[in-house]
């Protein structure tokens, strides 16, 4: 059964570009290969420019091993008002402050919708979840440790599709993403490990291998990195 994972857009645009920072197109890129085939992303509470920006490299870059993502200007609660009936019970928001741990059962059929809020985990966190969390969905939480939100959604479809407990899933805590000999950056997250298997049409899930990061962000990475050296 595949699922609509759905990411209530947090961040500010670019003060320059005026679209979506280009860390967050590379992870919502991500997301729909994490999702995978069948499934659907849907990208809410964007402004028009970054909604726009985003369907149009979204639709250049299609492939049939990608969930299909649609972007949107509304928030989360007028989609679950449009497609859902207004029924906040078939959303399970995931919650780093929720009760429960997020179960295979819960893939069973209970929830239709998976919620996620925010972007890039900040570090500290912020609880940006919090702004979902009064609006009363069910919740359910991934472990102690935060996650990217590419990674969390990614975890979640392992667990609820793929029928993985949460801690038979490997992951790297805080990886070090080496540049060269000489240069490197610490991660402030957990992330799951990269690697090939042929069970359960995942091409992500491994014993052994290194952090999964987006494709684009490691360079990214070493690229922000060297700005901060510019005088």
């Amino acid at each position: 059964m595949a699922f609509a994972y759905i990411i209530e857009h947090m961040e500010e645009d670019d003060e320059v570009s005026r679209v979506v920072p280009p860390w967050v197109e590379l992870e919502y890129a991500h997301m729909r290969k994490l999702a995978g085939p069948g499934s659907q992303v849907h990208f809410t509470h964007l402004s028009k420019s970054s909604s726009d920006s985003l369907t149009a490299k979204f639709t250049e870059n299609a492939s049939d091993g990608q969930a299909n993502a649609i972007c949107h200007e509304s928030g989360v609660l007028d989609l679950i008002k449009e497609r859902l009936s207004g029924s906040l019970e078939k959303v399970c928001l995931l919650d780093p402050k929720a009760e429960k741990e997020l179960s295979p059962e819960d893939g069973d059929g209970r929830f239709e919708w998976f919620l996620f809020g925010g972007i890039l985990g900040d570090d500290p966190p912020r609880d940006r979840t919090a702004e979902l969390r009064v609006l009363g969905f069910p919740s359910r939480h991934l472990g102690p440790t935060q996650m990217t939100t590419d990674t969390a959604l990614g975890v979640t479809k392992r667990v609820v599709q793929d029928q993985v407990p949460l801690d038979k899933i490997p992951y790297v805590d805080h990886p070090t993403i080496k540049f060269n000999a000489k240069e490197s950056v610490e991660m402030p997250f957990r992330l799951l490990k990269f690697g090939i298997v042929s069970n359960r049409q995942s091409e992500y899930i491994a014993e052994n291998g290194e952090p999964l990061l987006p494709p684009g962000m490691r360079e990214l990475l070493f690229e922000d990195m060297n700005k901060g050296f510019e005088f």
